[in-house]
């Protein structure tokens, strides 16, 4: 669910900003440049798959204390990028206007370069997120995610397509908040297990070792990390039977400061939006 929830969720803003972008072009008569938005996206997913191979040749040179290190720092940096990501999109909500008028400009310019940099950038943004956070997926959880990550692709590819083709038709704010609520839990999830590499590590206090444990407990016991409610919430939100109480802590700050952020944010725009 993770790895194809994110991998929907990027694949989906790339495919708008494209689809904006070549919409444009079609309803000003310029499809002559589709060449250089297909070649930003082709180039920066090149580049994305060769960073995605660089750090896997990386990761698999460690063992011991150091790859619990580098394990860690790389969740933290999932984590950075993804937060970054999220809360962009939360702020700016893909201003159509916006990415017209820069691509306008650049065309009446005749830079054309301008064009092939706003989307490689945009996609290659999308990339660098994706990757790490897959990374992190991989690292945290010790599972196999190609498949349901292609599948997250395609998904996100199908329905952009009918979006634009007129086919189907969704509530885009209603899209992007819940999924966007997803990716907060996930990425608290995945703090949380930085955090308990880096303890393992010890390069961060343990502090308490064990809030609770319930991983002695019977498999049957709900909460147990393969019961029926603790399988689930390990897969999707970073479950652990048996926390630290710095997991928690930055689990629970994490949750606090983006979810605040986001509840100000959303009540400084209705008061504007009110007042104007």
């Amino acid at each position: 669910m993770q790895e194809f929830i994110i991998t929907f969720r990027e694949t989906f803003e790339v495919a708008l900003i494209a689809g904006i972008v070549l919409s444009f072009l079609k309803r000003t008569n310029q499809s002559r440049h589709n060449i250089i938005v297909y070649s930003g996206i082709g180039l920066a997913v090149a580049v994305s798959v060769v960073l995605a191979l660089i750090i896997n040749q990386v990761a698999g040179g460690f063992s011991g204390e150091t790859e619990e290190i580098f394990e860690g720092v790389m969740m933290y940096l999932s984590v950075i990028f993804l937060s970054f990501m999220i809360l962009w999109t939360i702020k700016h909500k893909h201003h159509v206007k916006e990415i017209e008028e820069h691509v306008a400009d650049d065309l009446n310019a005749n830079y054309k370069m301008g064009l092939f940099f706003l989307i490689f950038v945009a996609v290659l943004r999308e990339g660098v997120e994706t990757v790490l956070f897959l990374r992190g997926i991989i690292v945290a959880y010790e599972k196999s995610i190609l498949a349901f990550s292609l599948l997250g692709i395609v998904a996100a590819v199908a329905i952009a397509w009918a979006l634009f083709k007129g086919m189907v038709r969704f509530n885009m704010k209603k899209f992007f908040n819940i999924s966007s609520t997803l990716l907060i839990l996930f990425a608290a999830g995945l703090l949380a297990h930085g955090t308990h590499e880096l303890q393992e590590a010890g390069v961060l206090p343990v502090m308490v070792e064990h809030l609770w444990d319930i991983n002695p407990e019977s498999i049957t016991h709900p909460l147990h990390e393969k019961g029926v409610v603790g399988s689930v919430f390990k897969s999707l939100f970073g479950y652990n039977g048996n926390p630290s109480l710095l997991e928690i802590l930055s689990y629970l700050a994490f949750l606090l400061v983006t979810l605040g952020w986001w509840w100000s944010y959303e009540q400084k725009q209705e008061l504007k939006a009110s007042v104007e």
